[in-house]
């Protein structure tokens, strides 16, 4: 009788179907025989094992396809995750990749530490001039990679001019469209080859899934994408893809919130005493101003940043104030977080790295969630009237 009991039990059948997509946490599926197994490689149907692809995966994929106008998207157990992939899958010794000078920090890392190691060259240029681009390539150009706005900068590419630079030359062009979504921005119509995403960010929104994703406009590409993301163990988690997928059903409400929350507040910090500069894309003052409208029009998005007067003292002051405001090195949760470039993402550059970008001690960069726009400036306000105290 126990014996019995490590079969495992077939899946009850029902007339009926789920209305939420069930969690599949299986590692492995069996196969009929030898032959049937044989099938299912040779015409890429089925899961075998979760390493190579799973239901949740799949449901995730999809869904995230038809916002970017995609298909066959591959999902990664993180946004680097996603990127790694499209480097190690599509480039080999030999090859050079232009990347914009203003990428998240893990992408400047892995652009100037990691890629050289592997035998691939790279260059950073600044994304707002196409010819800056322009300047940096190469006869062994084979990619370029951007952000539409940039991380934690807020500026905006020159994606036309990117865009027509990489179709001249046959390069790759890479949108990493993490900050700008598919509601924001969609690569596809505007020259794209590849795009990426850091689920764990906008799509997902919850701040409870680590998750990335990358889709090609070539289909081959794609799969040489989904072969590096399943050799190197980019492993997206069943449980995940679930929670992701989840998230991604109010995507559109809270990212229109969120950008509506983040227009005011944007305007609030601007008349703040101690405030230096706003950062955000639609504002007239923004340096790419006529940019961001050619570029987003009425999309700016949710994310900003600002700086205040008072260096790293001022910078404590701020967080210590406002206990409710989450500093926390991400962005896209349902809830406002801040985060300090130069103690997080951009720690791992000099001052004088950092300064080059325009990220002080006193520069904070706001993903701007779904509270209630008056209790949010209100937050602020107090958060920078106790930093100029400082």
């Amino acid at each position: 009788m126990s014996d019995s009991i490590v079969r495992r039990t077939p899946w009850p059948d029902s007339t009926s179907r789920p209305v939420v997509t069930p969690l599949q946490p299986s590692v492995v599926y069996a196969s009929e025989d030898p032959d049937g197994l044989d099938r299912q490689y040779a015409e890429g149907s089925g899961y075998t094992y979760a390493r190579e692809g799973h239901p949740n995966a799949t449901v995730l994929a999809q869904k995230i396809d038809r916002l970017e106008g995609a298909a066959g998207g591959v999902i990664a157990g993180s946004g680097m995750g996603a990127i790694g992939s499209v480097f190690l899958g599509l480039l080999q010794a030999g090859d050079h990749v232009v990347g914009g000078d203003q990428l998240y920090g893990r992408s400047l890392r892995m652009m100037t530490e990691d890629l050289p190691r592997l035998g691939i060259a790279t260059t950073l240029a600044d994304p707002t001039d196409a010819t800056r681009i322009e300047a940096a390539l190469r006869p062994e150009t084979k990619m370029i990679l951007v952000e539409v706005v940039s991380n934690p900068t807020i500026r905006i590419a020159d994606m036309a001019g990117i865009a027509q630079l990489a179709r001249d030359r046959g390069i790759l062009l890479v949108v990493d469209n993490t900050f700008t979504t598919p509601r924001g921005y969609r690569p596809f119509e505007h020259g794209a080859d590849i795009v990426v995403h850091s689920v764990t960010k906008l799509l997902a929104g919850h701040s409870d899934a680590t998750l990335g994703y990358a889709v090609a406009r070539d289909p081959a590409l794609t799969e040489g994408i989904r072969t590096a993301n399943v050799t190197w163990g980019a492993t997206p988690s069943p449980f995940d893809c679930w929670l992701a997928e989840r998230g991604l059903q109010s995507f559109e409400l809270r990212y229109d919130r969120a950008e509506a929350t983040a227009t005011k507040l944007a305007q609030a910090l601007a008349g703040m005493p101690g405030v230096t500069r706003v950062l955000h894309p639609g504002r007239p003052d923004h340096p790419d101003h006529n940019r961001a409208q050619a570029v987003l029009g009425d999309r700016p998005g949710n994310m900003l940043s600002f700086e205040v007067a008072g260096g790293r003292a001022a910078a404590n002051a701020l967080t210590r104030a406002a206990p409710d405001i989450a500093f926390a090195p991400t962005l896209g949760d349902v809830g406002t977080t801040l985060s300090h470039p130069a103690s997080s993402s951009h720690r791992g550059l000099t001052p004088e790295g950092r300064a080059a970008l325009g990220i002080s001690e006193g520069f904070f960069r706001v993903s701007v969630g779904l509270e209630d726009p008056d209790m949010l400036i209100g937050e602020f306000a107090a958060a920078v009237s106790r930093a100029q105290c400082a």
